[in-house]
């Protein structure tokens, strides 16, 4: 338990630099929030089309672990986004994640450039299932692929 408390610990540096963050409150519909800034400033959407969506994501310093690779929670976090994004219906509230199951199967360093897909599975009812692959798109080496469950009032009204 210590050296977990210990890892998780920051350092001089890192108090400081979170001392200094200002977090200024969220208006919805007129700016962006800080979770969208932080976590997602940067992705970029490619592509579009009914049951899939591609995005592109270079990591960015932000989101680095200590070893300098993209951090697992950021990664998570970008497939719940992107597996959401491609059953979210315009106007309607967005769905709410049920399960995600991630393998994280490499790294992506500070500046890779990711390619994130994101297809339909299938849907029933309020369910749908999404798949999510990441990857470098330079090398083509998987980053991480994910599966997304939501569901959603939308879901049913198909």
């Amino acid at each position: 338990m210590e050296k977990a408390k210990e890892w998780l610990e920051l350092n001089g540096e890192e108090t400081e630099t979170v001392s200094r963050l200002t977090i200024h409150p969220h208006r919805a519909g007129l700016e962006s929030s800080f979770y969208e800034d932080f976590a997602l400033r940067g992705i970029r959407v490619d592509r579009v089309d009914p049951g899939l969506v591609t995005c592109t994501f270079k990591v960015p310093p932000r989101l680095t672990d200590k070893n300098g690779n993209l951090a697992n929670g950021a990664i998570v976090n970008l497939i719940d986004v992107v597996g959401g994004a491609v059953v979210h219906i315009e106007g309607l509230p967005l769905s709410v994640s049920v399960d995600m199951s991630i393998s994280f199967v490499s790294t992506a360093k500070l500046n890779d450039e990711l390619e994130i897909t994101s297809r339909v599975l299938g849907q029933r009812g309020g369910y749908a299932g999404t798949i999510v692959l990441m990857r470098n798109k330079a090398t083509g080496e998987v980053i991480a692929e994910g599966r997304h469950s939501l569901f959603g009032r939308q879901h049913s009204q198909m």
